[in-house]
């Protein structure tokens, strides 16, 4: 294993108990909210829906667009400097695209008609961020119980999931982050491409989130 992979697995392995357990569920928080650039969700869904004269499947285009390239310019941000920050930076990292995604899962929920604070629907929410292949292989090993959208419409709330989905999610997002920055060495000898690689990393990561979340949050918004 070479220097850059060291740094970025020693970088991984320092992060997992600041994320662990409560901490992904704090940062949900945190998004629903809103923080730094992030307008609370029903500010920002709102200002979409009217902005696109209240079509909803506009406004939901338009945010996993304007998610997308937030989550890009953050990669590109967090992944200067080369090797010798890659430590410091990682860190930002996740937290930073696990912000973004989170606020566009939250939105996206929030104007097809769930509640978002409903810890059914946060369950289903984070449960999201995993993807598309990784919900479908834990349901079928039993890790998960079921899909996002069932957890999001299950007729109680198992509050034995909350802490289970957190630390899945944990898992899953420092171990996507790690294993890409060891795949980046080439980009981080070099800081500006180092940048541009985790841009592009980050942004269709983004997208594909914000796309599993088109697909799996059905429209519930009860119709005059």
């Amino acid at each position: 294993m070479g220097l850059g992979s060291n740094v970025a697995v020693g970088a991984g392995s320092k992060l997992v108990p600041r994320l662990a357990s409560g901490y992904v569920r704090a940062l949900l928080d945190r998004a629903i909210d809103g923080i730094g650039p992030l307008k609370p969700v029903v500010e920002t869904a709102g200002a979409k829906l009217a902005s696109h004269g209240g079509d909803v499947e506009k406004a939901v285009a338009a945010l996993v667009r304007s998610h997308t390239s937030l989550a890009g310019l953050q990669g590109f941000v967090t992944n200067l400097g080369g090797l010798s920050v890659a430590a410091a930076t990682l860190p930002a990292n996740v937290i930073g695209v696990t912000l973004v995604q989170c606020h566009l899962v939250a939105s996206i929920a929030h104007l097809r008609g769930y509640d978002i604070e409903d810890p059914r629907v946060r369950n289903a929410i984070l449960a999201v961020m995993l993807g598309e292949d990784v919900v479908t292989d834990m349901i079928r090993h039993h890790r998960l119980p079921s899909s996002p959208m069932a957890m999001a419409t299950s007729p109680v709330h198992d509050p034995s999931l909350d802490d289970r989905i957190a630390r899945e999610v944990t898992s899953e997002l420092v171990g996507r982050t790690v294993g890409r920055r060891a795949v980046m060495l080439v980009g981080r000898r070099v800081p500006l491409l180092g940048g541009a690689v985790g841009a592009g990393a980050d942004g269709v990561a983004t997208w594909q989130i914000g796309r599993y979340a088109q697909s799996e949050l059905r429209d519930r918004r009860v119709r005059p």
